[in-house]
C-alpha cells in the first residue's frame, strides 16, 4: 500500500443527500469536525451532507469549509462520479433476486487494511487495495450470504470494480484456483447489473462450489491420514514407533484420539456437503451408477446431524482443555461410521461434485491437483505409521 496521503475531504453529489463530503486520511477527525462547524449534516453512514436546495446557504458551508481546511492543511477533492453509495442502492436494486448496499467508510488510511481478512479475490480489486487508498467502499448483500465489495476504479474518472467477499477461511487467494476474479463495471446501472448479473454472479457460484469441495476434500485427507494410522495401530498392536500397545484395551484410547482429531475436519464436511450433494445429477454424468454411493454419503450426513446439533449447541460453553477434548472424542466416535463411508467413497464424491458446476452443462471441472482424491480411501495397511500416537 502507498504511503498514506494529506488528510482530505472528497465531494460528490448525491440525488437523495446533495453535496456530500467524506473526510479521509490521518486527521480525518479533524477533517470531520471542519464539515459538522461549516454546517454540514453528519449521514448514519459517517459521511456528511449539504443539502443544494437552498443554493445561498449551500454556497456559504462550502466557502466555510474551505476556509477551515486550508487553516488546517486539510485537501478539499472533489470526485468525477456521483456518490457511491447511490450506484451502490442503484446497482443493487437492479440485480436478481433482493440485495441491500451498506456505504463503509475507510477514515484513516489504516482502517482499509481491515479489508484484506474477507477479501476473496486476486484480480483488479487485491492491485488497488495493494497500490491505492480506498476512502469507500459499497459492501453488497442478499441475505443469504453473499457479500460483494464495490470501489471507484482507481485511476479511471469512471467505472467501478466488483469483487467478492467471504468470512470463511480462505488459501492464499493469489494461489487458490477457486478465487472469483474482479469485474469492471460501467458507470450506467443498468448495464452495470446487467454485466454483474450475466458474468460475475454465475462465476461466483462457481468459485463457491469449487471453494467448498476443496474445503471437503480438504478435511477427508486430514481425516485420512490420521486413519491410516488408526488401522495400522488396529492392524499390529503397536504404535508407529513400534513400541507394543500395553494389550487390547489401549486400542478405545488411541481410537479417542482418532475421533477428537477426525471430528474437528468432519465438521468441515457437515457443513458443506449438504449443498454439494444436493446439485449432484448422477443420471446426466459418465457415472449414473453413482448414484447409490451418493445416497449412502447423504445418509452417513443425516446421521451425523445429532451430534453436528449439539456440537454446535455448545459454541461459547466454556469448558477446560480436556472437557473439549472428550466431547469431540465422543462426536466422532458417534460418526466414526459415518466418516468411514465418506473416506471409502470420496472419490465417486469428488468425480459427480466436479460434474456438477452449477452455471453450466455437466462436465468435469478441472481440478485442484493438490486435492485430487484418487486413491482407495481405507488401504490395507502393512506399514507402521510415522508418528507415535
Amino acid at each position: 500500500m502507498p504511503p498514506a496521503p494529506l488528510t482530505q475531504i472528497v465531494l460528490s453529489t448525491s440525488r437523495t443527500h446533495g453535496l456530500v463530503a467524506i473526510a479521509h486520511g490521518e486527521e480525518h477527525h479533524r477533517a470531520a469536525q471542519d464539515l459538522a462547524e461549516a454546517g454540514f449534516q453528519r449521514l448514519p453512514s459517517g459521511a456528511f451532507a449539504a443539502p443544494l436546495a437552498d443554493r445561498p446557504s449551500a454556497l456559504r458551508m462550502a466557502r466555510a469549509l474551505v476556509h477551515r481546511a486550508r487553516e488546517h492543511d486539510i485537501t478539499i477533492t472533489a470526485s468525477t462520479r456521483p456518490f457511491l453509495a447511490d450506484f451502490g442502492h442503484d446497482l443493487a436494486d437492479r440485480l436478481p433476486g433482493t440485495w441491500s448496499a451498506e456505504l463503509q467508510i475507510y477514515g484513516h488510511p489504516l482502517i482499509q487494511e481491515d479489508l484484506w481478512y474477507g477479501l476473496w479475490e486476486a484480480g483488479e480489486i487485491h492491485r488497488a487495495l495493494q497500490d491505492h487508498q480506498i476512502p469507500y467502499s459499497a459492501v453488497l448483500r442478499n441475505g443469504t450470504g453473499t457479500e460483494l465489495l464495490l470501489v471507484e476504479r482507481p485511476g479511471h474518472r469512471t467505472g467501478y470494480l466488483l469483487g467478492a467477499l467471504t468470512e470463511h477461511e480462505k488459501e492464499d487467494v493469489r494461489a487458490d484456483p477457486s478465487t472469483p476474479r474482479t469485474l469492471v463495471l460501467p458507470a450506467e446501472a443498468d448495464l452495470a447489473a446487467h454485466a454483474a448479473a450475466r458474468t460475475f454472479l454465475p462465476a461466483y457460484r462457481r468459485a463457491l462450489h469449487h471453494r467448498d469441495l476443496n474445503t471437503v476434500l480438504s478435511a477427508l485427507e486430514r481425516i485420512r491420514a490420521e486413519h491410516e494410522t488408526l488401522q495400522a495401530i488396529r492392524e499390529s498392536g503397536r504404535y508407529s514407533d513400534g513400541v507394543p500397545l500395553a494389550g487390547t484395551r489401549m486400542i478405545p484410547e488411541v481410537e479417542a484420539t482418532f475421533a477428537d482429531y477426525a471430528w474437528l475436519s468432519f465438521r468441515h464436511v457437515l457443513e458443506h456437503a449438504p449443498a454439494l450433494l444436493s446439485r449432484c445429477r448422477p443420471a446426466l454424468t459418465a457415472w449414473p451408477q453413482d448414484a447409490a454411493v451418493l445416497d449412502r454419503l447423504r445418509t452417513a450426513v443425516a446421521d451425523s446431524q445429532e451430534a453436528w446439533a449439539e456440537d454446535r449447541g455448545l459454541s461459547g460453553v466454556l469448558f477446560c482443555a480436556d472437557g473439549w477434548r472428550r466431547a469431540r472424542s465422543r462426536f466422532g466416535l458417534a460418526v466414526l461410521p459415518a466418516i468411514e463411508t465418506w473416506l471409502a467413497h470420496s472419490a465417486v464424491f469428488e468425480r459427480q461434485a466436479r460434474a456438477a458446476v452449477p452455471g453450466g452443462p455437466v462436465a468435469l471441472s478441472a481440478p485442484s491437483p493438490r486435492l485430487l482424491t484418487a486413491r482407495p480411501a481405507t488401504p490395507a495397511v502393512s506399514r507402521a505409521p510415522a508418528a507415535h500416537r
